[in-house]
């Protein structure tokens, strides 16, 4: 079975990930994954899609015949374009309304299985130890304040815990961000050094003549 301190640390992982990449992010990358699999939906979208761009098509041939000059081909464009228009209108009214449904779930899974998760966590296992504390080591008040709220004294609560791993993946991620920050700016900086370093010009040295030959 997977240790509850490995389930904590993962937990708060996962949520700090989803916190950096952003909630919006996440329901468009589970849009796009549910909209490629074979469900009835992701054809309506396909479908709604070729129907955008025979709407985009219908109005450029439109745009390009005048009505003066060619009124019935312009006409028959109109009646084309307005049909495929009110197709794609209600196709896609359609579909944003189940998208809307979709954010709603996605978001209430996302917060079940992370944060709603940890509340649950820490009020099942509020009352076990996940290690203790060598006895004597610390103050009573320090052994206190880490078996908050209900674990037994000398052991270290989930409350705790989880805090702990808050600020180790919260500092991590921090020091990742700047590393990579770091490794980027040098990366840039001895690109732009390279374009801008002058190339070495091979210097001609002038070679003498054949013996007794003399210059004019």
């Amino acid at each position: 079975m997977i240790s509850l301190l490995l389930v904590v640390f993962i937990l708060q992982v996962v949520i700090y990930l989803i916190n950096t990449i952003g909630a919006n992010t996440v329901n468009e990358l589970a849009w796009l994954i549910y909209s490629k699999l074979p469900t009835s939906t992701a054809h309506a979208a396909q479908q709604n899609a070729k129907l955008k761009g025979e709407v985009v098509r219908l109005k450029k041939e439109m745009n390009g015949v005048s009505a003066q000059d060619n009124f019935s081909k312009w006409a028959k464009l109109r009646r084309q374009h307005d049909k495929a228009l009110s197709d794609f209108e209600k196709s896609d009214s359609s579909i944003r309304a189940f998208k809307t449904k979709f954010d709603t779930a996605v978001k209430t899974f996302r917060w079940v299985s992370t944060s709603g998760l940890r509340f649950f966590l820490q009020f099942w296992y509020s009352k076990q130890p996940l290690f203790w504390i060598p006895q004597g080591w610390l103050p009573y008040y320090v052994e206190w304040l880490l078996s908050f709220p209900r674990a037994p004294l000398g052991s270290i609560s989930i409350q705790i815990w989880g805090m702990a791993c808050v600020s180790i993946v919260t500092m991590s991620g921090e020091a990742l961000k700047a590393i990579y920050v770091l490794a980027t700016e040098q990366a840039a900086d001895q690109k732009n050094t390279s374009k801008g370093r002058p190339q070495a010009v091979p210097m001609q040295t002038s070679r003498p003549g054949p013996k007794g030959e003399k210059e004019l």
